[in-house]
């Protein structure tokens, strides 16, 4: 492919221009205003400041520069575009925003994309790549080597289950009592947003035992979150079980001084228990997730 053949059709790039705007028909996009337009090109490491004309022109005269850029690889636009596109979609511009809908937004996408034989791939970190339509294309599924083949010991009070893990689910061990239902949904928020499963003991009984049903779920999990608000007991011993286990274990709490001196090197996420601190719990969740995910991933397929 020759340097400056447009990859991104004009009726594409018009699209591309609405989407990041949030105009109609794209407003399940997140609207931006002239500063916020401004702040997601810089953002992306794109030097351009709005210059007060009309929004969507602007962006649409932009990406007739991004797009005349040279190709990323035969059958891709610029690099310069394909990092606008997979921004656009950038979960953390969705996130605890009700008048957008990512869903749709990647269908959009899509549906744009696909007009110049190209398409979004998500991965399992919620982030997207473009890539070619009808290219050749690497699954990110994958299996794990089952964790009861490679355990040594035979617990004398849990029994070994038979389930297998699953990379997707999330543990939550916190005290059983009513004043941290805000904390359970701050995490079910992020987990469901980033297509997770999310669980703590109460939602199963699988066995006759309770502690039989958490060491169940701490076994089956990849990931557990523990909070350690008022030094309960029954938490301590769960997160020994979790680090025993091999888990990444994620700490929060909502007073550091509740963390164990012996587990004062692991990072807590520290909340307030009310609606600000729940989303700011929310957000930093968030990114501590994602960065779990994406080192999964990548050791997957290395």
């Amino acid at each position: 492919m020759d340097k400056g053949v447009v990859v991104i059709g004009a009726g594409g790039l018009v699209k591309l221009s609405e989407m990041i705007c949030g105009d109609q028909p794209f407003d399940y996009f997140p609207y931006r205003s002239s500063s916020s337009l401004t702040r997601f090109f810089i953002n992306i490491d794109l030097d351009y400041v709005h210059d007060g004309t009309t929004r969507r022109h602007w962006v649409n005269d932009v990406l007739k520069e991004l797009n005349n850029k040279q190709p990323a690889a035969t059958g891709l636009p610029s690099k310069e575009i394909i990092k606008v596109i997979e921004s656009l979609l950038h979960p953390d511009s969705f996130l605890f925003n009700n008048k957008v809908d990512r869903e749709k937004a990647k269908e959009a996408m899509k549906a744009c994309l696909k007009s110049y034989e190209l398409t979004i791939a998500e991965l399992p970190n919620g982030l997207v790549k473009v890539c070619p339509l009808h290219g050749e294309f690497i699954s990110t599924d994958y299996k794990e080597v089952p964790a009861e083949k490679l355990i040594t010991f035979k617990p004398s009070i849990f029994q070994v289950p038979s389930k297998p893990q699953n990379s997707r689910l999330v543990s939550v061990m916190m005290p059983f009592n009513a004043s941290f239902g805000g904390t359970y949904d701050a995490v079910k928020r992020v987990t469901d947003y980033m297509g997770l499963e999310c669980l703590r003991a109460d939602d199963i009984w699988d066995n006759s035992t309770f502690i039989q049903d958490i060491f169940d779920l701490i076994f089956c999990a990849k990931v557990v979150v523990v909070d350690f608000t008022g030094r309960n007991p029954n938490v301590m011993y769960e997160t020994g079980i979790a680090h025993t286990l091999g888990k990444t274990v994620i700490p929060i709490t909502q007073s550091i001084d509740d963390i164990p001196s012996d587990l004062g090197h692991h990072r807590a996420l520290k909340y307030l228990p009310n609606e600000q601190g729940y989303k700011d719990l929310s957000r930093e969740l968030h990114k501590r997730l994602k960065i779990i995910m994406e080192k999964m991933h990548n050791t997957s397929v290395s």
